[in-house]
């Protein structure tokens, strides 16, 4: 009896300390495991290796579940876009008509979703430093930096913050803070408002001499 009861306890054992099974349970680990990464290491030092060891799985669950890093990562801020088919599309056609299919592209996003859990992320910044910091990751790593520096422009760095002053700020207006006119406008009258600006972000002459 009292081998059959220690075989027990040493299952049990086991199964705390070894990998989780493929299932619901999993991908709900990965997210909590890499939101904690993300914070603590950013995009660039969280590994997909490191997120899975925390998560107690396989790293092939992160391709399972997700397809790799980015999309993890887009998931865990909750981030209704995938960079990966995003950056692609802005760059079809041209250079010149790259703010134009942003800013269509996510109002097309949010209006679908009312402004979406991306917009809960906005609502939360400024009382969590965790949240700022993974929105800061999303535009300077994830989405607008390799946008920018798939364009070869110069000054990459402050060329992806100004684009999430337009694109983050944007959001919040419309969607937050429900500014009228702009929270009810129709998409062309906001693209035409807001690409411009944003296409200067992108591709034009920024004044001044400093370096990024």
């Amino acid at each position: 009896m009292s081998s059959d009861t220690d075989r027990d306890d040493h299952s049990r054992a086991s199964r705390r300390r070894g990998r989780r099974p493929g299932g619901a349970d999993t991908r709900a680990a990965l997210l909590e495991a890499a939101r904690e990464m993300f914070i603590e290491q950013g995009y660039d030092g969280a590994t997909v290796r490191a997120i899975a060891m925390r998560a107690g799985v396989d790293p092939a669950m992160v391709n399972h579940w997700f397809g790799g890093k980015e999309s993890l990562f887009t998931a865990s801020v909750s981030i209704p876009i995938s960079p990966s088919e995003l950056i692609p599309h802005f760059l079809e056609g041209g250079r010149e008509g790259i703010a134009e299919r942003m800013v269509r592209t996510f109002l097309a996003t949010w209006d679908a979703r009312e402004g979406g859990e991306f917009m809960a992320l906005v609502r939360s910044i400024a009382g969590h430093e965790t949240a700022a910091r993974m929105l800061r990751e999303f535009i300077t790593t994830v989405l607008f930096g390799r946008l920018v520096r798939a364009l070869d422009m110069d000054r990459p760095e402050l060329r992806a913050a100004l684009c999430g002053t337009q694109i983050v700020g944007l959001g919040m207006m419309r969607y937050v803070v429900e500014l009228e006119p702009l929270a009810s406008a129709d998409h062309d009258t906001v693209t035409n408002a807001v690409a411009p600006n944003l296409q200067r972000y992108l591709t034009g002459e920024l004044s001044g001499t400093g370096s990024s």
